[in-house]
């Protein structure tokens, strides 16, 4: 007899595999934790075979239970091409849009083109997420995410490819600090003092600390906060010193007692790309977001 399932026991097992949890799992697909157990042992049962190791720290993917969540997005993401397809002949379907981007992108660049995408798309949502610029590849390769802003100009299976943004990672001083009148220094120069830094969560946190452990060296964090403003306003109060998007410092620098210094290191010039599925593998509303930033890079070197 065949093993039946359906779209449901197929998103439960996506989202428990994302959120490691089964819990987590159950309420992203709007399911009772009792529910959601009931589904994955009937399909466990079904298929004959576990799909989680379940411990004390959450649950896993078992061998096959990564076989069944790869096929599973495979699925989902052709109902959700066939959704966007058919969306200007129905009314009320919803489509979601995962974007996944690093820290300068999510906080300078994404918001003002997402404002204007979901003005026009009132059945549409988006998953923001931000990740470092290898994991947002990873996520756009293994099907975990639609499309990603990237520093990486390549890498990943079946992705294509194209700028988006420039933009430069600077230091941020208080006004009287030894570095601020240099002009220009290497990151290793700035290991000595406290700095302000994004959350731990954050993309350029991890960013940062791999710098750092490149060439041997640790960061002292003295504060963590959540946005490019407050790290600004703690640098004026003398309380460290931080590294940043330009784009940010320079419209900090206008409203506070702070100084911007260039970092020489190679690392710190930023070529965002936008990378998504080859052409035909996203539902149409996703790949009109994807136009949308298209063009949003074309409209900021025609005004740089």
């Amino acid at each position: 007899m065949a093993t039946r399932f359906d779209l449901t026991d197929m998103q439960l097992l996506v989202n428990v595999a994302g959120a490691q949890s089964l819990t987590k799992g159950a309420e992203r697909t709007f399911l009772s934790l009792p529910a959601a157990s009931n589904r994955v042992k009937s399909l466990e049962d079904a298929l004959g075979t576990d799909l989680l190791y379940r411990g004390s720290q959450g649950v896993t993917l078992t061998p096959a239970g990564e076989v069944f969540v790869r096929h599973a997005r495979v699925v989902l993401r052709q109902i959700e091409h066939l959704r966007g397809d058919i969306q200007e002949y129905a009314h009320g379907i919803k489509g979601q849009v995962r974007l996944y981007a690093n820290t300068t992108a999510t906080n300078e660049f994404i918001p003002a083109v997402l404002g204007q995408y979901l003005i026009s798309h009132p059945d549409v949502n988006i998953e923001l997420r931000e990740r470092l610029s290898y994991q947002v590849v990873k996520a756009v390769s293994d099907g975990v995410a639609d499309i990603g802003i990237t520093a990486q100009g390549s890498g990943g299976s079946g992705l294509k490819y194209l700028p988006y943004r420039t933009d430069k990672l600077v230091l941020v001083t208080y006004p009287d600090h030894p570095l601020a009148q240099t002009g220009q220094c290497r990151f290793e120069q700035t290991l000595g003092d406290n700095f302000i830094s994004l959350f731990e969560s954050s993309a350029i946190h991890s960013f940062l600390l791999k710098a750092a452990e490149d060439i041997g060296q640790l960061l002292k964090f003295r504060v963590e906060v959540g946005n490019f403003e407050a790290v600004c306003r703690l640098i004026a109060a003398r309380v460290g010193i931080g590294v940043i998007p330009q784009s940010a410092a320079l419209r900090y620098a206008q409203l506070m007692p702070i100084r911007i210094v260039a970092l020489s290191d190679a690392w710190s010039w930023r070529n965002l790309h936008i990378c998504w599925r080859e052409a035909g593998e996203l539902p149409v509303f996703a790949q009109e977001l994807v136009d949308l930033l298209v063009r949003d890079a074309r409209d900021s070197t025609a005004s740089g």
